[in-house]
């Protein structure tokens, strides 16, 4: 078994949306505990002890609290024992598992949420098989082992089924458990998303006070005037003294203003954890702190104010927020200190900073594009972006979501809950400080800016350059069809517009195909003087209205394009109207396909809307747009397949164990010697050959492998043995082999361990692993036989790694090709890369003690696999998130 596992206190949902805490039993809930078996029904008892005796069940109490063995958790809402989970081992591999859910706790998922973090918290013991033995009548807690999907095997005997379960999450317990939480955020949230009514604490009379700012605004929506005055009270203001704020008759305090769901806090900043205990004592589910944050992070004031949050079972917004919007069809609530509301529609945007979320108001207002809700989150105390995408991701208002992060809380979960995301709507998001910093503050640049993009590609998530990007990517992607490919057609009226819109096309990775000799000929007939049918189509500065039109149809109709970019340009013979109508006729005969417009001069906003035409005003707007949303329809239509393997819990615990070892040995430097070829074996990642450590031996293992073979000293204590002389290649005689260890021992000294490998030839690839502080293992894959910074042809993958997502990053290696010429078909010569890119994945995942690992020479070809020619590993103490820690005995952000 492993060393102990320190159980911290964790925030859960309920699946009514409200908040409870997992956490260790203490010996202090003894007397609750014993309240708990006291309190719940005879059945209850009967369907836990087998017997309705209660004396067994405050027997077994008393024997748990004494056990130092037993791993028990608690689930504790405001102050009281809502369940407990148990496992007490039964040997070194297997614990029994059982529960008891207070009566009143009972179908808010307690059960479930107990049986993850008991799982979690047992395989990270070393635990690898829980038993459980339940009544066959006892049907609730059958269902809580087959929904929670850990469930391995069943038997029934007199009565009573005993389960086997693994204690391990694999994608289905996984997928079952984010389920849950999509649907609890959802709930938990809509006092936030949907109130019914609204407080506004700490507006002044005066009118010149943060609080007075948001107030205004709050006025002027349909939450507004007209209802401040109605018996409902749907916006309340409260002020302790004054009787009235801009122009609103107050009450004197929360208590006082009757039922409501959100509150505005606008107080001093020493005020809020007050404002907090009040919201919740008056029943609200959901404040928003508008007031700069008491207390800097990490600091004992935010976690007073989260305990106050928790205490009171509100769910907080900032502190130091702009605020929320919320723009629906039927309802307007600004409750924001800015101006700016756009048209309603469907981008839900959550953004950290308020500045940033202002600015994508403004220009989704200036660009016409609609807005479900703006959520500031702040400081980030507990509502985050992946509570925000759990809670719309069922909201059918909802039809995109734009994101402005500087942090990720916990990217493990933003990875899981993007990835389900993106398959059902676009997500779009910008990430703020990817350039370090000159005053050396760590930063999302070099290294975690390279994460943050492979995170999103692996999640489907649309990176944008700025609010610009991706502003004109959610209109594109609200008003265009998703293209079905990347080529595209540019068609204008003259030839240097057309050819700048094709550059920038080229640029952003689209292809701009030559077209058919055949469609140019249908063409040719329909330019006018000067044209060319070639793409760009330049349909001549004198084509008539008609003759575009006509162009544009032949075009779409072809078969050769994706999408077209259209370029007209405003000349003395051109007649507007008459263009704008002949393109947007011919555009509505095709609205499968995604038509962009780059008007110079030209007003096509008529066009624009169901069926239309999007039009952007510069070509980088345009193709940009196009470029993510083909990016975005390339990996929808990418089969998802299933999640990342899991390595088998007994060997995972052995693989880490061996770590553990050889660091405390103090092995953290660079190695490549047998130890390192034992722990890396489990995973198929050792370097292939035989070790040896005299020249009679090396001289074996050669004749053993067959000669030609290369010799290489091991663990050296450098990581360029070839410059140092330490590596002999093609040696073809056992007295070649016997000559080159005794050189080695001369260099080196004494007896060197040596790994004596067969000649390998064939293109290389060169996989390897980092380790980011924020993002976790990175694992990546090249092109080999080049130095490491010397690296374009490169794919970086967030760990751990999915069948479909290694597929995808060898797929788009452009030495591809080089690999399928050197052994046939590509399929058959990629795909040991894809599963070794897999186990790299389930290595570091399972051993974060892995600090860094080069696989610099993996040599594939069909039949034989991939042949690892170069492994060399660094060990070191765990950096950044633990992926083998449970996931749910962390808080969530």
């Amino acid at each position: 078994m492993t060393a102990p596992v320190e159980v911290r206190p964790a925030d859960v949902l309920l699946a009514d949306g409200s908040i409870a805490v997992v956490r260790a039993l203490r010996q202090s809930d003894g007397p609750a505990l014993h309240d708990l078996h006291e309190s719940v029904s005879d059945e209850a008892i009967r369907m836990r002890f087998f017997s309705s005796a209660r004396h067994a069940a405050h027997r077994y109490v008393d024997t748990m609290l004494a056990s130092e063995s037993t791993l028990a958790l608690v689930a504790e809402a405001r102050g009281e024992l809502l369940g407990l989970a148990t496992a007490e081992p039964l040997d070194a591999a297997t614990a029994e598992v059982a529960f008891l859910v207070a009566d009143a706790a009972r179908g808010r998922g307690v059960g479930t949420l107990l049986l993850e973090h008991v799982a979690a918290l047992a395989s990270a013991q070393g635990f690898t098989r829980f038993e459980a033995d339940v009544l066959t009548e006892n049907h609730a807690m059958l269902s809580v082992f087959a929904r929670a999907g850990y469930v391995e095997g069943r038997d029934s005997d007199s009565g009573v089924v005993m389960l086997r379960l693994a204690t391990r999450a694999g994608s289905v317990p996984s997928a079952r458990a984010d389920e849950r939480d999509f649907r609890a955020e959802a709930r938990s949230l809509r006092p936030l998303l949907r109130p019914r009514a609204v407080a506004v604490v700490g507006a002044g009379p005066g009118g010149t006070d943060l609080g007075a700012a948001v107030l205004d605004q709050v006025l002027g929506g349909v939450l507004g005037r007209a209802a401040t005055r109605g018996p409902d009270g749907r916006v309340v203001v409260v002020h302790p003294t004054a009787a009235e704020v801009a122009g609103v008759a107050t009450t004197p305090s929360l208590a006082a203003a009757g039922e409501v769901d959100l509150v505005l806090v606008c107080v001093p900043e020493q005020d809020v954890v007050e404002a907090v205990r009040e919201a919740g004592a008056a029943g609200a589910g959901a404040a928003v702190i508008v007031s700069p944050e008491p207390a800097p992070p990490d600091s004992a004031g935010r976690r007073e104010l989260l305990a106050a949050a928790r205490a009171a079972g509100v769910r907080l917004v900032g502190p130091d927020s702009l605020g929320v919007l919320l723009a629906g069809p039927e309802r307007v609530l600004n409750a924001t200190y800015q101006q700016v509301v756009p048209p309603p529609g469907g981008l839900a945007i959550a953004s950290q900073s308020g500045g940033v979320g202002a600015a994508l108001l403004r220009r989704a207002d200036e660009a016409g594009l609609g807005v479900h809700s703006l959520v500031a989150l702040g400081a980030k105390v507990d509502v985050s972006s992946n509570d925000l995408l759990a809670a719309w991701y069922d909201d059918e208002e909802v039809r995109a979501a734009g994101l402005y992060l500087q942090s990720f809380g916990n990217a493990a979960k933003f990875a899981r809950f993007a990835r389900r995301f993106s398959r059902r709507k676009p997500l779009l998001a910008v990430v703020g400080g990817r350039a370090p910093g000159a005053d050396g503050e760590r930063r999302p640049g070099g290294l975690r800016s390279v994460g943050v993009d492979a995170l999103f590609a692996q999640s489907g998530v649309l990176g944008c350059r700025d609010v610009d990007d991706l502003v004109e990517t959610a209109r594109l992607l609200a008003e265009q069809p998703l293209p079905a490919g990347g080529r595209v057609a540019v068609l204008g009226n003259t030839g240097g517009t057309g050819v700048l819109v094709a550059d920038a096309a080229r640029a952003e990775g689209l292809v701009v195909p030559e077209l058919s000799a055949a469609l140019q000929e249908r063409l040719r007939p329909l330019l006018a003087a000067g044209g060319a049918p070639t793409n760009p189509v330049d349909a001549g500065v004198s084509a008539t209205p008609e003759q575009l039109g006509r162009l544009l149809d032949e075009v779409l109709d072809s078969g050769e394009v994706d999408a077209a970019v259209l370029v007209p340009v405003a000349t003395a013979l051109t007649d507007a109207a008459a263009t704008v109508r002949a393109l947007g006729e011919a555009r509505a005969r095709h609205p499968q396909l995604p038509v962009l417009a780059v008007p110079v001069g030209l007003d096509l906003a008529t066009t624009a809307g169901p069926g239309g035409t999007t039009v952007h005003a510069t070509p980088a707007a345009a193709v940009g747009s196009l470029a993510h949303a083909v990016r975005y329809a390339a990996w929808l239509a990418d089969e998802e397949g299933p999640g990342a393997p899991l390595t088998d819990a007994a060997e995972a615990a052995r693989t880490r164990s061996l770590a553990r070892d050889l660091l405390r040995r103090g092995s953290s430097g660079w190695s490549d010697g047998s130890d390192v070829a034992a722990l890396l074996a489990a995973y198929g990642l050792a370097a292939v050959g035989t070790t040896a450590r005299s020249a009679t031996g090396a001289a074996r293992a050669a004749g053993a492998l067959g000669l030609p073979v290369a010799v290489k000293v091991v663990d050296a204590g450098t990581v360029r043995r070839a410059e140092a002389g330490l590596v002999r290649t093609g040696l073809r005689t056992r007295e070649q082999v016997r000559d080159a260890y005794r050189d080695f021992a001369g260099s080196v000294g004494g007896a060197p361990e040596v790994l004596v490998q067969p000649m390998v030839s064939g293109t290389e690839v060169a996989l390897g692993v980092v380790r980011d502080p924020t993002l976790g293992p990175l694992v990546t894959v090249a092109s080999g036989g080049v130095p490491p910074g010397l690296r374009s042809d490169q794919v970086i993958l967030v760990a751990p790694v999915t069948e479909a997502d290694a597929r995808r990053a060898v797929g788009s290696l452009r030495s591809t090709a080089l690999l399928a010429a050197d052994g046939g078909g590509a399929t058959e010569v990629l795909e040991p890369v894809v599963g070794l890119l897999v186990s790299l994945g389930r290595l570091v995942t399972d051993v974060p003690e892995v600090a860094e690992l080069v696989l610099d020479a993996v040599v594939p070809g069909p039949g034989a696999g991939c042949q690892v020619v170069d492994a060399k590993l660094r060990l070191g103490t765990p950096l950044g998130p633990d992926p083998t820690a449970p996931r749910q005995l962390r808080s969530a952000d």
